[in-house]
């Protein structure tokens, strides 16, 4: 077994479901938490090839390993940091050393050999783990899809929302904007039951708005707060004078980020943006709003400049022009985005 091999044997997608559940658990950062759930699954797969003669073709759940496996601190390193710069094995011993306090593993060294073993977790182990569900993207439906986008935005921007009340305003305006300018509002679907694990909403803004992009950011909140006016006024198809576009939600499910889902948005992101400029054929400067510091490196990747910092908070107005935007490769541009990093 090489640490190399994990995420071919048991998919990254599966591995944050078990992360995600851990930090409900034990308090852990994100980082911590997916590095224990990648020695739990490297230290199951180690343990099945020596009893099994050969490695399976794909690990499906987690379940405790029988009684302790060898891992030394270089392998536990290499499964941790990879081609990373940071990590060491040294930090590699100190993470297992703060799994052993946790409660999460059993450590023994005998002077020659690290040993390792998994504790009992139930909520882990009786977890369920989904089979893959194949992602489709689709227009927004504001009789079904209002509120569920309303929650994914508001776990998306969860910093800011502060009571159901912000949920609420959220899906009303979600379904005003429907009425007036349908094209740019786009969800992904997941395909066995239709929930929304991701949205995108492109909102043409209207000339006299236009000077809310060069203010701080927080002065143009509106779904968030209890600002009864929105300081963004949407333009309507054929508007000469529709220069911009606020990417007003840009959201995925934290369970689904990955790289097939930020391609699938971003590509779809590509194609509704190109689109609209069939209704607002002036349409050149492209906007949006970094809140959430995941996208941080996606942002410098795509090659969107901060223009606008907000005055208390790390909030800023990015921008990058349409034609810009839409010239770019996704594939090809993110390739070195790494996923997995800590929030």
């Amino acid at each position: 077994m090489n640490p190399e091999f994990l995420d071919t044997l048991f998919p990254v997608d599966r591995q944050q479901i078990y992360s995600t559940t851990l930090q409900k658990r034990s308090g852990l950062t994100r980082r911590r938490a997916e590095y224990f759930v990648k020695l739990w699954a490297y230290l199951l797969l180690k343990q099945r090839e020596e009893l099994e003669g050969h490695l399976p073709k794909t690990l499906t759940y987690l379940e405790p390993p029988e009684g302790l496996i060898v891992c030394t601190h270089r392998e536990a390193s290499q499964l941790f940091y990879g081609d990373k710069e940071r990590g060491s094995d040294r930090a590699a011993g100190m993470m297992i050393d703060r799994f052993a306090a946790l409660g999460l593993l059993e450590k023994q060294y005998d002077g020659q050999s690290l040993c390792l073993g998994v504790r009992s977790l139930p909520e882990l182990t009786m977890l369920q783990v989904e089979e893959p569900v194949e992602l489709f993207m689709d227009d927004f439906n504001p009789r079904t899809d209002a509120v569920p986008v309303a929650n994914l935005t508001a776990r998306s921007y969860g910093e800011l929302v502060r009571d159901g009340a912000a949920i609420a305003k959220i899906s009303r305006a979600l379904r005003i904007w429907a009425k007036h300018y349908p094209t740019g509002m786009r969800v992904m679907r997941r395909s066995d039951n239709l929930n929304i694990v991701g949205v995108c909403v492109l909102y043409p803004v209207s000339s006299e708005s236009e000077f809310n992009f060069f203010q701080p950011p927080s002065k143009s909140f509106y779904l968030t707060t209890d600002n009864p006016i929105d300081p963004f006024q949407m333009a309507s198809p054929g508007d000469i004078g529709c220069t911009s576009v606020f990417l007003r939600v840009w959201a995925i499910d934290p369970p689904f980020i990955n790289s097939v889902t930020l391609y699938k948005l971003l590509e779809d992101t590509q194609v509704t943006l190109s689109r609209m400029q069939s209704d607002f054929p002036e349409l050149c400067d492209l906007y949006s709003l970094l809140i959430h510091p995941i996208y941080e490196e996606m942002r410098r990747l795509l090659g969107f400049e901060r223009i606008c910092q907000d005055n208390q908070r790390s909030y800023s107005w990015i921008y990058l022009a349409v034609d810009r935007f839409l010239s770019i490769n996704i594939k090809q541009t993110l390739a070195n985005l790494k996923f997995g990093e800590p929030l």
